[in-house]
């Protein structure tokens, strides 16, 4: 445009009570929503597109997978890697054919008992997301998915009503959230894994496995193991520790904070 031209269309724009940079605003504005609009470029114009959330971690031998950003804390529970690779040797060991994993979250302990060798495992989780993705790691550990099955179901009750039904398994795996983030917590967290302790043990058959954990800080080694005790005699029986479970080596407890060695397990042979 004309320098006089632009300076008719101004005075005219000003008349009008319009700016007279209304049309490079106006451009602006359009170019700034085509770049809102347009996908985020790399070096040299290539288009950067969202990193997967979804990965694949090996463990003993295992696939699974992990979201990092969908799913619980970092996506899966680490620190219990080495109670699973004790499970399923435990699995293999006792000949064991009947699971029941509850709390299953994404299948960790399901796969493990697969893998030694469990003829039907039950994955007890109140998550849908999460035991679809158990089920994907049936298939994708090559496992038969008629061997599995999820139950989308709130713990407690599952296992009242395998009692009722004169349910039995070989194994049951007991690995609850967090019941006593701290020790004002106990007391009632306390009655909680007593409660489901109880019934895992009336649900063993004699000679069953029960990998009993919690992950509280507040609630020490020696209170669990009176919590399960506990139960033991309210279901009317005992049973033989064979093993005591922590969180892996990567998930070290320091000198000064005892409470960092939230994660403690029991291994119990049911007599």
């Amino acid at each position: 445009m004309r320098p006089v031209r632009r300076r008719r269309r101004g005075a005219l724009e000003a008349a009008a009570g319009r700016p007279a940079d209304a049309p490079h605003r106006r451009r602006r504005a359009v170019r700034a929503q085509r770049r809102q609009r347009a996908p985020a470029r790399g070096p040299a114009g290539r288009h950067r597109l969202a990193p997967p959330t979804t990965r694949t971690l090996h463990e003993h031998g295992w696939r699974l997978t992990v979201d990092v950003a969908e799913g619980h804390k970092t996506g899966y529970y680490l620190d219990q890697r080495d109670s699973r690779a004790a499970f399923a040797a435990a699995v293999r060991q006792y000949g064991v054919q009947r699971v029941a994993n509850c709390f299953a979250y994404t299948g960790g302990f399901s796969v493990a008992a697969l893998a030694g060798g469990a003829r039907q495992v039950v994955s007890i989780d109140a998550s849908a997301p999460a035991l679809a993705r158990a089920e994907a790691h049936v298939r994708l550990n090559g496992h038969d998915p008629a061997r599995h099955q999820a139950c989308d179901a709130d713990v407690n009750a599952w296992l009242r009503e395998q009692l009722e039904r004169g349910e039995r398994y070989d194994a049951i795996v007991l690995d609850p959230p967090k019941f006593a983030p701290t020790a004002a917590h106990a007391e009632r967290a306390a009655r909680a894994y007593k409660d489901i302790n109880r019934l895992a043990f009336k649900l063993l058959e004699p000679g069953g496995l029960l990998f009993t954990f919690s992950c509280s800080g507040g609630i020490p080694a020696d209170l669990f193991h009176k919590i399960v005790a506990g139960a033991g005699l309210d279901a009317g029986i005992d049973g033989a520790i064979i093993g005591r479970l922590g969180a892996a080596p990567d998930h070290p407890a320091t000198v000064t904070f005892p409470e960092g060695e939230y994660l403690k397990g029991l291994v119990i042979l049911k007599r």
